[in-house]
């Protein structure tokens, strides 16, 4: 029988990361290939992209960068179908590329609001969509979702935000319902407040970080190696029969009023 901590193993499973050069998608991939994915690094700078993958390849970890826009479904299924023919089949799929615009809601201007959305929700459903019929074929996967504390929660002039995080939340639910049946379990991730390098002027803002300490049960501020256990916990078969669930890795913020 199957040890515990071996079914947190992922040696031999290619995980394909989305927005992956920098922040939270960076951090997720380091703890993939920990746990012994081959990861796939995606974005659409492909300097820093490369620049990512060295570094991960100086630690150890088995990486490929393939740069595409995750908002162009044309370069999504071209990507998608690179990666199957010239580097494996994908068992893992972290939907991890997003964005933020903040503005009054009144203000906010329609340009930014389409950008955000195809970046937020569109994303999800182009990539989710490529990748998933690979793994119908061959009645297995892991997808991740990168939802938010946003999912569930506002916050002034951040409308539109909470709007794409609430679809990530929706769209979860519906992948896992009609996937679910070929063997692949679709769950969402819901970080909090994180220290990354988007979110550093709200880190360097003193008020702003009280509040939030004040705010959040373990009283301080995520640090995006907190990520990485639960990351591989729906990546792993430890989650063969968690489906349609959002874990919130927030400190308890969306515990408590």
């Amino acid at each position: 029988m199957k040890s515990i901590l071996e079914s947190f193993n992922l040696a031999g499973r290619i995980a394909l990361v989305t927005g992956s050069s920098t922040g939270i998608g960076l951090a997720l991939a380091r703890g993939l290939a920990a746990a012994g994915a081959e990861v796939v690094l995606n974005a659409r700078n492909a300097d820093k992209l490369q620049q990512a993958a060295s570094a991960l390849r100086a630690e150890g970890a088995k990486v490929h960068a393939v740069d595409f826009d995750v908002t162009d479904k044309a370069a999504v299924t071209a990507g998608i179908e690179r990666i199957e023919r010239e580097i494996g089949p994908i068992a893992i799929l972290v939907n991890n590329a997003g964005m933020q615009r903040r503005a009054p809601l009144e203000e906010f201007a329609e340009s930014d609001w389409h950008t955000l959305m195809k970046t937020n929700v569109d994303s999800v459903f182009f990539v989710g969509q490529a990748v998933a019929r690979h793994m119908i074929r061959r009645k297995r996967g892991k997808v991740i979702n990168i939802c938010s504390v946003q999912s569930e929660l506002g916050r002034p002039n951040i409308a539109p935000y909470t709007a794409s995080k609430g679809a990530v939340k929706m769209l979860t639910k519906g992948m896992a319902i009609d996937w679910g049946q070929h063997g692949i379990q679709v769950n969402g991730l819901g970080p909090g407040y994180f220290k990354t390098e988007l979110t550093q002027a709200l880190v360097d803002n003193a008020e702003f970080s009280a509040w939030l300490v004040g705010r959040t049960p373990s009283r301080r501020w995520g640090e995006v190696e907190d990520l990485v256990g639960a990351a591989v916990f729906l990546a792993s078969d430890a989650s063969n029969f968690v489906n349609g669930h959002i874990l919130y890795v927030d400190g308890g913020v969306t515990a408590t009023l």
